[in-house]
């Protein structure tokens, strides 16, 4: 009987957990550091063959930290719930409440309507749109919710113009729609859950760390989403731009099909207001400090400012969302437990497992350990080890789970920058950016799995194109590292900070 692949993968990690249990002793009398690295490696099997669902190899530190004697089986379990978790959730409440009003396709058309319609405005028209939706959206639902706009624009121009030119123009639509969903989700921290991952795993390394707010991340962030944004527009519209001049169509495509949505409502209004509220709650919620001046945050007008967090924000809107009445529909709220049972606790777990991977590693001493056996790389400029970084992550992504990835490798990259002597966060936020900059293959990220399923993109193409992409992005992300990582992070090379030194 032949195996599949899925079996191999689960037999694959079962026989590498058992081979550096048995017959591996990384510090000797701490056998706990060993055990340690035999759970990840497990889980990093299991997470890279998809053998059984992610979420559920999350659930194996339950099991085996308390079984192999390296966490209590309580603290494991107080690391798949934090605030870091109700960022997610609250967030994802007001995408569903978007979703549930229409709110995020009237968003679309709107700015698809005010930028116009040759070629290069569609492209921006469109990017802007996607750009914009997926730094507070699921990029899956923003991509989703894009396609069926662009296929309807695309009958349009194939009944005015030259086929054969729409066709190629199309392609570089799809793929545009795509790359900007992945970029346009980097910017905010809620904009895709990898984002998310890299502050808890750097307070659970280090509890004396400083905070990686809303704020701190959308300043340095989203120079980034907003400089790839741009490379894209300028690479897709020179590859795939119409071969010759456009005539015969308009703008009213757009104003009919926003006529169709009718009157804003009652509900699109009020989910609207606080969806502007919680951006402005999480941007201001902590003191903004730049070279001269600081923007005291919000959160000083109570008396124990540290307590509130970004999840405390989330969490006040989505239940307001949950107590306000709809107008227009008999007996419902704005948000209802019908709508949120979409939530994808999948996601959640998955966030969980990564958290307590993390807290084993830092609990075990085997972060320490990576450190020590990396310590040779306090000769090579730090700059270029964070290049081959943001390049390894950018390319494995291609064939990895974003999330999965994210949290098997920070806790190690944490340990290289202690090692090669810097801050932590030098290589943790760079590399955490850099799992979302996956253009070339379909299974790289959601998005790109669901333009390809629209059967216009070739493989090649998206190949080709994306790897150009994929190349920029680490130029991107290396390069505002470098700019603003000491502003914002009080990065400076070859300095370990005291909060990790301790």
């Amino acid at each position: 009987m032949k195996l599949s692949g899925k079996y191999i993968g689960f037999i694959l990690g079962v026989i590498i957990f058992l081979i550096i249990l048995l017959f591996t002793d990384l510090k000797p009398g701490h056998p706990e550091v060993t055990r340690t690295l035999a759970v990840a490696l497990l889980m990093a099997t299991w997470w890279v063959t998809e053998t059984i669902p992610l979420a559920v190899t999350a659930l194996v530190p339950l099991i085996l930290f308390p079984a192999l004697g390296i966490l209590d089986g309580r603290e494991t379990s107080t690391a798949y719930i934090n605030h870091i978790i109700f960022i997610f959730i609250g967030g994802f409440i007001m995408a569903l409440a978007m979703e549930k009003w229409n709110l995020h396709k009237r968003i679309a058309l709107k700015i698809l309507m005010f930028v116009g319609v040759s070629p290069g405005r569609i492209l921006l028209g469109f990017m802007f749109a996607t750009l914009f939706l997926s730094m507070w959206i699921s990029n899956t639902a923003t991509t989703m919710m894009m396609i069926p706009i662009v296929m309807s624009i695309i009958a349009s121009l194939e009944e005015n113009l030259n086929q054969k030119s729409v066709r190629h123009y199309s392609t570089g639509l799809f793929l545009a729609i795509a790359y900007t969903a992945s970029v346009g989700g980097m910017a905010t921290l809620v904009g895709t859950p990898t984002n998310l991952v890299c502050p808890r795993i750097l307070t659970l390394l280090y509890p004396g760390a400083p905070e990686i707010s809303f704020a701190s991340w959308f300043f340095f962030a989203f120079p980034v989403t907003l400089l790839m944004s741009c490379m894209i527009w300028l690479v897709i519209f020179l590859i795939y731009r119409p071969k010759e001049k456009w005539t015969g169509i308009d703008s009213q495509h757009f104003r009919e099909q926003y006529r169709k949505l009718g009157k804003a409502s009652y509900e699109e209004k009020v989910v609207f207001i606080l969806f502007v509220i919680l951006a402005l709650l999480w941007i201001f919620r902590a003191s903004i400090e730049f070279d001269s001046f600081s923007i005291p945050g919000w959160s000083v007008i109570f008396g124990e400012p540290d307590f509130i967090n970004d999840g405390t924000v989330a969490m006040l809107i989505s239940v307001i969302l949950f107590i306000i009445p709809a107008k227009n529909k008999k007996d419902e709220r704005l948000m209802d437990w019908k709508t949120a049972h979409r939530l994808p606790w999948n996601i959640v777990l998955l966030f969980g497992g990564g958290f307590a991977l993390a807290l084993g590693f830092q609990s075990s001493g085997l972060a320490l350990w990576f450190g020590e056996q990396l310590s040779w790389t306090k000769n090579i400029h730090p700059y270029l080890i964070l290049a081959v970084i943001v390049t390894m992550m950018s390319f494995l992504t291609e064939l990895t789970s974003n999330v999965a990835s994210t949290q098997m490798l920070l806790p190690v990259f944490a340990s290289l920058a202690i090692g090669s002597g810097n801050n932590p966060i030098l290589f943790m936020i760079p590399a955490t950016l850099a799992s979302s900059l996956a253009f070339m293959l379909p299974t790289a990220t959601p998005p790109n799995a669901i333009v390809f399923g629209t059967e216009r993109i070739q493989i090649k193409t998206m190949v080709k194109t994306g790897f150009v992409l994929n190349m920029t992005g680490v130029v991107m992300v290396t390069l505002i590292t470098w700019l603003l990582g000491n502003r914002l992070f009080e990065i400076v090379p070859n300095i370990i900070p005291a909060w990790a030194g301790n």
